[in-house]
């Protein structure tokens, strides 16, 4: 037998550790550790600075410890949602597995009451940024779902429903101690995006309603309510309905609420969230908004909720992203030198930062606008405003479609690049939560609309306005406060872009224009963004 000497073993021994790096990870603080959140928190909130920043401090030490274990292990696959359709006896109840820590995570985020009369909207605005740098983690879409429900039920109060406050309060303000989730399920297989072409059917019975066929695309399938869209009876009017999971007493039998799941969808991203199929067999409905603008309440107040709340997740997405990133390339050494000690290192680290500053300072600015307006929701372009806030109501509308697609765009770029500073462990999914992160913010450019679809909207309106409202007036009021050459640039180009064929018949000249549609558009966010950002540093 040939023996190994005890130094012949130890010669090959590797004593190289990430434990620097983990250390000083795990302790970060993502409000503490934010000076320049901290500063857009000080400009937005004014006389609530104070109270709503102390509130913060305590509250960000959960999300970046506690809670950010909590989503980290609830992101490994093999405990990922599965169906559950039989009991043991044959009953078919469709439980929707899912772990332990999920459940856990999801009460103490909804147990906050983010939504409740009792927390001041920036409060809740910057809680929901910082909860966003955990990833989607199976709560961020019943978040804000339960924020569009929440909006609707406020917004159409309907005393020959009482069921509707009932559920209102549950969502809002919470009931036994409990909060319920909400959801919104609108797209069916032949239409995605085109709600008008739904043709799931609400039979009226007596003053309540029973939905039949089939929803496609559902998340948050495991929620308490649900917001649906559908078609009354003999009618072409797209309505807008109310729907519990379970009617009262039946969650605890597991006996759901005239409906089936039929499976989980397998998604690039947003994994630990329950995306399903569902098949109504006659659930109870409570209709809910004037029936035949069905379209306009739920994309009005439900659909511009959540595209707004996409926009502060980007923030949040690249604002982890940059900070990770940051303080990997301060510890990792490559060929002698630390990789923040490189120049094209260098240069890629202020941009993603730099990004992710101007991302969440338009966030800001937005939200601010949002707040200012009176019940800003659902006014429609034709809405009976005086002009002046007409104006600013359509901006807002604009606004909100553009950080979507954009903040969307650029996050899959931002996540994408930070991964590289990683190299080889930036894809290495229990080494750094980016590449999950980068998943679901490529899942977030489709939600809700994906780009094209949006970008048509946004021509379209520019168009439908253009009596009451210039382009260039609009380049101007959006882009107040950045270079007069740099709003004349914008605006001679919107007035040139709305002349030629971007919505017309597929040509050279068509497809040309419908490119700078899209360049343009991107381009006038960021100046916004940039905007935003100038505002927050002076």
């Amino acid at each position: 037998m040939k023996l190994v000497s005890q130094e012949t073993e130890a010669g090959g021994k590797n004593s190289y550790s990430f434990d620097e790096f983990l250390e000083k990870r795990d302790n970060l603080d993502w409000y503490r550790d934010e000076p320049f959140l901290q500063k857009a928190v000080k400009k937005f909130t004014g006389s609530q600075h104070s109270q709503i920043h102390e509130k913060l401090l305590s509250f960000s030490r959960i999300v970046s410890a506690k809670w950010n274990r909590l989503a980290e292990r609830i992101a490994r696959p093999e405990v990922r949602p599965y169906m559950l359709h039989f009991d043991a006896f044959n009953h078919r109840i469709d439980r929707i597995v899912r772990p332990q820590e999920v459940h856990q995570l999801e009460n103490e985020i909804f147990q906050e009451g983010l939504f409740s009369s009792n927390m001041t909207p920036w409060e809740s605005f910057v809680k929901r940024m910082l909860i966003h740098q955990l990833g989607e983690a199976g709560v961020t879409c019943p978040l804000t779902c339960t924020h569009g429900l929440v909006a609707l039920l406020d917004q159409f109060p309907d005393e020959e429903y009482p069921e509707l406050q009932d559920i209102l309060h549950h969502t809002k303000e919470g009931l036994n101690g409990e909060f319920a989730i909400g959801a919104q399920f609108m797209t069916e297989i032949q239409g995605g995006s085109d709600l008008p072409a739904n043709v799931l059917e609400a039979v009226p019975e007596g003053k309540y309603y029973r939905l039949y066929g089939n929803k496609f695309f559902c998340s948050a399938a495991h929620a308490d309510y649900s917001v649906v869209t559908a078609k009354i009876s003999g009618t072409d009017k797209v309505s807008t309905f109310i729907v519990p999971s379970w009617l009262p007493g039946d969650k605890e039998k597991e006996k759901r609420n005239g409906y089936e799941i039929n499976r989980i969808k397998w998604k690039l991203g947003t994994a630990e969230l329950p995306t399903g199929e569902i098949q109504y067999k006659g659930a109870r409905a409570y209709p809910i908004g004037p029936k035949d603008k069905g379209i306009a309440v739920a994309v009005g107040i439900v659909l511009t909720l959540s595209r707004l709340e996409i926009g502060i997740a980007c923030a949040g997405f690249m604002l982890r992203a940059s900070r990770e990133a940051n303080l990997y390339s301060d510890f990792r050494s490559v060929f002698g030198k630390k990789v923040k000690d490189y120049p094209l290192a260098a240069s890629k680290l202020k941009r993603i930062q730099h990004a992710a500053e101007r991302t969440m300072a338009g966030a800001f600015k937005i939200y601010n606008l949002f707040l200012q307006l009176d019940k800003p929701l659902n006014p429609g372009i034709k809405s009976d405003h005086p002009i002046e806030v007409r104006k600013k109501l359509f901006n807002l509308r604009e606004l909100v479609l553009l950080q979507k697609i954009c903040a969307t765009n650029e996050g899959a770029e931002i996540l994408r690049e930070a991964i590289s500073v990683f190299a080889g462990h930036g894809v290495m999914e229990e080494f750094s939560s980016l590449p999950r992160i980068f998943r679901d913010v490529v899942v977030n450019e489709q939600w809700e609309g994906p780009r094209n679809l949006l970008l048509t909207q946004i021509y379209r309106d520019l168009g439908r306005v253009s009596d009451w409202y210039s382009p260039a007036e609009f380049v101007a009021s959006v882009l107040e406060g950045a270079a007069a050459e740099t709003i004349k640039k914008f605006s001679d180009q919107i007035e040139d872009l709305l002349g030629r064929p971007v919505l017309g018949e597929v040509s050279e000249a068509s497809m040309e224009a419908a490119a700078e549609w899209d360049l343009f558009c991107d381009s006038f966010f960021k100046i916004y963004q940039q905007t935003a950002l100038k505002e927050i540093e002076d």
